[in-house]
């Protein structure tokens, strides 16, 4: 059966790496775009530039610069977005959120045990970062149903790396944040599954990635050394390469696919160190 719904895809963290690659990708198979990110003066340029290529593939942004784990502000998101589809329900349309993309990179990148505190993790780092990087996804998730936004063939990504599994230095306290990211993923596929919403819930585990966020981990260099080498194809996994699975895991008969984390990287992680 076509499905002759209005399909939006929700990008949280989509201005820039992996979430601004999906978005292009996906705004170019059909879907409009509502994009969350946190930016400065800076970079906003940038985000126009994605937003006018967007417009330029035909579809449309819906963008807003903010903190995607402040409560009020994601009710804020919603209720403009709510009266966005208002619209298009006006007009004879039946919009709905196909796919989520969670992929929110801001979280501390310090050592557990250092001399001096100030230097280490602690308890507002670990739980900024918790909440951002793992525990924002159950509550985007819980207004979006609750909300209406999801329907059958809907799609929930979260990123995760094989950080959640293996040791980086500086990154404990991210890493604890997506070994619960996936642990959440497994519980919202499950909850929707036995709801019957027709809505699936998987992780993304791509490879060493050249994106804004890898280059703030203190080891990257060696990451990136060490990834290109144990890579059987002799190459990092990039952006157009998670976009493109996230295009093609939306399509038809992904439906069964649940709860499942799902390695894009060319086979990096199952080389092992």
């Amino acid at each position: 059966m076509t499905d002759d719904r209005e399909r939006w895809a929700l990008i949280l963290g989509a201005s820039s790496g992996m979430g601004e690659a999906t978005a292009l990708a996906l705004a170019a198979a059909g879907y409009k775009i509502a994009g969350v990110h946190l930016d400065f003066r800076a970079a906003l340029a940038h985000v126009d530039e994605i937003k006018a290529k967007i417009a330029a593939a035909g579809s449309e942004a819906f963008y807003a610069n903010m903190n995607a784990a402040d409560d009020d502000k994601r009710a804020n998101f919603l209720a403009g977005l709510r009266a966005r589809f208002d619209l298009s329900v006006a007009d004879g349309k039946t919009p709905y959120v196909r796919v989520v993309m969670h992929s929110l990179a801001f979280g501390s990148l310090v050592p557990f045990l250092t001399e001096d505190p100030k230097d280490g993790a602690d308890r507002k780092k670990i739980e900024m970062t918790q909440d951002v990087m793992a525990n924002s996804l159950v509550y985007w998730v819980q207004d979006l149903w609750r909300g209406g936004f999801l329907g059958e063939g809907s799609h929930i990504f979260s990123m995760t790396s094989e950080g959640s599994t293996r040791v980086v230095p500086s990154y404990g306290v991210v890493s604890s944040a997506k070994a619960a990211l996936e642990s959440h993923t497994r519980q919202l596929a499950m909850e929707l599954a036995k709801l019957g919403s027709g809505v699936t819930a998987n992780t993304i585990r791509a490879g060493v990635t050249l994106t804004p966020a890898l280059m703030k981990i203190p080891e990257h260099d060696v990451i990136i050394e060490a990834a290109i080498k144990r890579n059987p194809t002799g190459r990092m996994t990039t952006p157009q390469d998670v976009a493109n699975a996230i295009v093609a895991l939306s399509g038809p008969g992904t439906s069964f696919i649940n709860g499942e984390v799902i390695g894009v990287d060319g086979g990096e992680y199952i080389t092992g160190s």
